[in-house]
């Protein structure tokens, strides 16, 4: 798709979210919600809620523990724009339908993007409900969002020497330490999914300095880059990658493990907004 194709695209998908929402509403904060993690999204005073498949050029969430909604509202002051759940390439959507959400946040005024996951750990430390602040990541999908077309909102080759925004990290990791929350920092590997790691290839992940890892987020943060935004991201370490633990993984355990630190998971993020708030 060209230029001018995905600028008409994305102008309908922003006035019709604009036509629901307060006149002089813009939401600057964005925050893109994994598995099993959306009931952050009840800490926002709600403007608008609008289902995925209701949005124009939007494609509807298929996975279970997202619930595939775009609310907007405030929290803690700031205007908020919240995708509770998010889309795949795995689900069978190309990569410009999976980053379409974030590109849609990016037209809609959103600077600040926080981006959060449901992953595997990959260090025999790690617990399971432990929060991972992502400080950086290697993308093994073998493909690359941004493939095409470039379009004009951004430059051809997109610097990526820090995709995630130190100062915002620093800001994550006071916010947890006020909350309590078990945390550490490191890299996560997106991987294409929907298989759940051999035991190789989680040795070799965590051999390449990788921390955590899991089936999506490595393109939002692309897309979001080339959009200029500051990103920040969280992983939600909800098991040990396969040969480190001796369970078999599914997918009902990840939200489970999830939907058991989302509770504090939801307060160091809004504590998270009310600190970023004071430094604006």
């Amino acid at each position: 798709m060209n230029d001018s194709e995905w600028s008409s695209r994305l102008e309908e998908t922003r006035a019709y979210i604009s036509a629901k929402l307060p006149k002089g509403f813009t939401p600057s904060l964005g925050f893109v919600l994994g598995s099993g993690l959306s009931g952050f999204a009840a800490h926002v005073k709600v403007k608008a809620e609008i289902r995925f498949a209701d949005l124009p050029h939007f494609a509807a969430s298929t996975v279970s523990g997202h619930p595939g909604k775009l609310i907007l509202g405030t929290l803690e002051g700031v205007d908020v724009a919240v995708l509770a759940g998010r889309l795949h390439a795995y689900e069978g959507l190309s990569l410009a339908q999976v980053i379409y959400p974030v590109r849609t946040l990016g037209v809609l005024g959103v600077k600040t993007l926080v981006v959060t996951n449901a992953a595997g750990g990959l260090k025999k430390t790690m617990k399971g409900g432990e929060l991972m602040i992502i400080e950086d990541q290697l993308n093994m999908t073998g493909v690359n969002a941004l493939v095409g077309e470039n379009w004009s909102v951004g430059p051809r080759f997109v610097d990526m020497t820090a995709p995630y925004d130190p100062g915002l990290s620093k800001l994550l990791a006071q916010a947890m330490r006020a909350e309590k929350v078990r945390h550490s920092r490191g890299v996560y590997v997106g991987v294409m999914g929907p298989t759940y790691e051999t035991a190789a290839e989680v040795r070799f992940y965590a051999k390449m300095g990788g921390g955590a890892v899991g089936m999506s987020t490595v393109h939002e943060v692309i897309a979001a880059r080339h959009f200029g935004m500051r990103v920040a991201g969280v992983s939600c370490v909800t098991n040990l990658g396969t040969g480190l633990s001796k369970k078999t993984l599914t997918h009902e355990e990840v939200k489970e493990a999830a939907a058991a630190v989302e509770e504090q998971f939801a307060r160091a993020l809004v504590t998270f907004t009310r600190k970023l708030k004071a430094t604006s």
